[in-house]
């Protein structure tokens, strides 16, 4: 079968992007064949959206097949794609996800866009994250791993996170898928691997749950941010600038209990079409 798509990156997380009024139902196999960088299109994962009961709708499935709850570059590029195709005529609406509905403002460019979305408030309940922690919190906690200390803190932002502030990890290739299917997580985490430059600055690689090493990671960079600022390494209500591979995400963290801002790129990349066979 012949499947159209659109190809959009967000600091050079990747997706392609169908409608389903176009793509009723999607697979695991047919998003691990789709995301294929050799044998199909290639990205990091397949975003479906459109209308439902006529309101802006994300649902995200990882280049492995799986389904997490949230995405946020993923859900800039959702926001561009609604104003491209004209599903949207405001610039500024909201998108129901798996982590609830999130609030995107769109800054058109000649060469793409800048996006806003007020992410849901994080979470600082470890049991959102591991099992048997209901009502713990865990900023800077011991975590050990095959017999080494982490200082680890676990946020949820709709989807759960590990955060790790360690100058040198070597290792965080191995860490990374290690701590991801790690037994004590209720299902799997994306690990953020965070150095501290200054107040306002952190560099930050995050191996997401169910793909690996990207570019960037929206929720990662965001998660990673709170864990600065409840750690006591930045301060409320300021800018954050989390430098990632694919470059730099502004975050502002809150109060807690208020959504956190996340401003960033998205850019069409190129549309077409892919033949899978049955």
């Amino acid at each position: 079968m012949r499947y159209r798509f659109s190809k959009y990156e967000g600091l050079g997380n990747d997706f392609l992007i169908v409608e389903q009024a176009r793509f009723a139902e999607l697979t695991v196999q047919l998003a691990q064949r789709l995301c294929d960088r050799h044998f199909g299109v290639g990205g990091d994962g397949v975003l479906v959206t459109g209308l439902r009961a006529g309101r802006p709708f994300m649902q995200v499935f990882n280049a492995d097949g799986s389904t997490p709850e949230m995405c946020g570059n993923g859900l800039r590029c959702v926001a561009l794609y609604l104003l491209d195709q004209g599903l949207v005529q405001d610039a500024s609406f909201e998108v129901a996800t798996g982590a609830g509905p999130h609030h995107v403002t769109v800054q058109r460019f000649e060469a793409g866009a800048t996006v806003q979305v007020q992410m849901c408030a994080a979470s600082l309940d470890a049991g959102d994250v591991l099992r048997d922690a209901a009502g713990v919190r865990m900023v800077d906690q011991r975590f050990d791993v095959d017999g080494r200390a982490l200082a680890v803190s676990a946020v949820s932002m709709g989807n759960p996170h590990l955060v790790i502030f360690d100058d040198g990890l070597p290792d965080a290739a191995l860490l990374g898928p290690r701590i991801e299917r790690d037994a004590r997580l209720k299902a799997g985490a994306n690990v953020g691997f965070a150095h501290l430059r200054d107040a306002h600055n952190l560099e930050l690689t995050v191996w997401e749950r169910g793909v690996g090493f990207t570019l960037a990671c929206g929720t990662g960079a965001c998660a990673a941010a709170v864990a600065a600022v409840e750690s006591g390494r930045a301060a409320r209500h300021v800018p954050i600038t989390v430098h990632l591979p694919g470059g730099p995400l502004q975050i502002v963290v809150p109060s807690p209990g208020e959504p956190i801002s996340m401003t960033g790129p998205a850019r069409l990349v190129f549309e077409g079409s892919v033949e899978i066979a049955g």
